[in-house]
């Protein structure tokens, strides 16, 4: 039991606890992550009429090469 008692409290004085930088790495993650979305999610409406924009040039240019 003491046994037990020793390895929490020396986990509790363990510097473990006090260190940010695994949750700072998750946390830029967290925000590419999020970022990412966002931005496959503005190509994927922009590229439908985007697309639609240069069937119509394209179809103008075709008639007025015709």
């Amino acid at each position: 039991m003491n046994f037990l008692k020793n390895l929490v409290r020396e986990g509790m004085d363990s510097d473990i606890f006090t260190d940010i930088a695994g949750a700072t790495a998750i946390e830029y993650g967290l925000i590419a992550a999020l970022i990412a979305v966002a931005a496959i999610t503005a190509m994927q409406g922009l590229g439908g009429s985007l697309s639609a924009e240069f069937n119509t040039t394209s179809s103008s240019m075709a008639a007025a090469a015709a």
